[in-house]
């Protein structure tokens, strides 16, 4: 009886120890988010087998079989074979980039260099940034290399709102960007802000001397195919776009994309 009293004992410590022990809770796996591409991080290097390549001068689109599943690549335009094996370094990504020359788009697209190539000539207009001409990060960043430098002086902005029923100024398009989304605005501006040619597009910024440097609603962006200059007053009418990312740093809460500029 001492014996079995004694094991009883024992058994009532170890099972109080345990109690007064917090329980250990395995942390729940994590599910992979079906929405989320395929990434690398930038200037990082995609290797893989070639399934697929699209030619839209001045590059070659790769289709490739990665570790990281099917990526798509830009390269400058070179001749390599479905089934190859390649290695694209300092590959940078850019989340929905349309291809105006293939007139496709892409989830994302990492635009790089294919390793062992000879430095590729640049074509006509796209080192210089001409319409048309397509341009991954670094083109855009040597095209917006200005743009730290802030909007051009072009003296005091004071331009009479647009009118017609979806007419805003800057400021307006700022304060109701929720409202507005996917929807068409009108806009009179200055053009304090000029680049031309970069993915295809022109990009203008525009003020009408609403808001506030402070706030950051005295300034917006505007895509377009027209062209114009620094110092113009015009009227932008396009498609109001928010938490628009362009990658390689370029971000915006909102835009204006796809803009007919008048005079």
């Amino acid at each position: 009886m001492r014996r079995l009293s004694a094991v009883l004992l024992v058994a009532v410590a170890v099972a109080g120890c345990k109690k007064s022990e917090p329980p250990v809770v395995a942390p729940p796996p994590t599910a992979p988010n079906a929405m989320e591409a395929p990434a690398a991080p930038p200037s990082a290097s995609i290797k893989g087998k070639v399934l697929e390549r699209l030619d839209a001068p001045p590059y070659s689109y790769l289709k490739i079989q990665s570790g990281q599943g099917e990526q798509w690549a830009a390269v400058p335009k070179a001749d390599v074979a479905k089934g190859a094996e390649v290695t694209v370094l300092n590959a940078m990504p850019m989340a929905n980039f349309e291809s105006k020359t293939l007139k496709k788009k892409f989830e994302v697209v990492y635009f790089g260099t294919l390793e062992g190539a000879a430095p590729a000539a640049a074509a006509p207009g796209a080192a210089a940034g001409m319409p048309g001409a397509e341009g991954g990060p670094a083109a855009m960043a040597q095209q917006h290399a200005k743009a730290a430098q802030g909007p051009s002086n072009v003296g005091d902005v004071k331009v009479p709102k647009a009118s017609g029923p979806d007419a805003r100024t800057v400021a307006e398009v700022y304060a109701q960007k929720s409202s507005l989304k996917e929807k068409t605005v009108t806009i009179r501006g200055k053009v304090v802000k000029f680049n031309p040619g970069i993915m295809g597009k022109n990009w203008v910024h525009l003020q009408d001397g609403s808001g506030k440097a402070d706030k950051q609603d005295n300034d917006i962006t505007v895509t377009t195919q027209d062209m114009t200059a620094v110092g113009d007053t015009v009227v932008a009418k396009g498609t109001v776009r928010t938490d628009k990312d362009f990658g390689a740093g370029y971000a915006y809460p909102v835009i204006i994309e796809d803009a007919k500029l008048t005079k």
